[in-house]
């Protein structure tokens, strides 16, 4: 069921043109990544989330915009690199990493499939945790 609404939704935005706006950070059209580090937050806009993601590298201004674009939130800015530990999947970008993990917001039936399409959309690749 989770994956036929995705799929929809994937549907949607497809039609509507607006791929490109389906996640924040990480694709055309949104905040400039710049800088060192990583970006923890909460990941969320109206097709998909919430996320508990990881962003990097992302110095911490880029960070902070990050974290209030769409309707993300709780950005934490850090010198190292991101977390691994319970570790759904990492959608590879190119200029960037966004590392999706099971936390306190991400919803427990979140399936590593639906962020694999999403990431696709993104005109990322996804690398599954070993």
């Amino acid at each position: 069921m989770k994956i036929t609404k995705i799929l929809g939704i994937a549907a949607a935005v497809a039609l509507a043109g607006g791929s490109s706006i389906a996640m924040a950070g990480g694709h055309e059209g949104g905040p400039a990544i710049t800088g060192e580090g990583s970006c923890t937050y909460v990941q969320e806009n109206m097709f998909a989330g919430p996320f508990d993601v990881c962003q990097e590298p992302v110095g911490a201004e880029s960070c902070a915009e990050l974290g209030q674009t769409d309707d993300n939130r709780d950005a934490s800015h850090s010198e190292g690199a991101c977390a691994v530990e319970k570790l759904i999947g990492t959608c590879d970008l190119g200029s960037s990493k966004l590392v999706y993990f099971m936390g306190s917001s991400t919803d427990p039936s979140t399936e590593a499939g639906g962020l694999e399409i999403g990431c696709g959309f993104q005109g990322g690749d996804w690398i599954a945790p070993e």
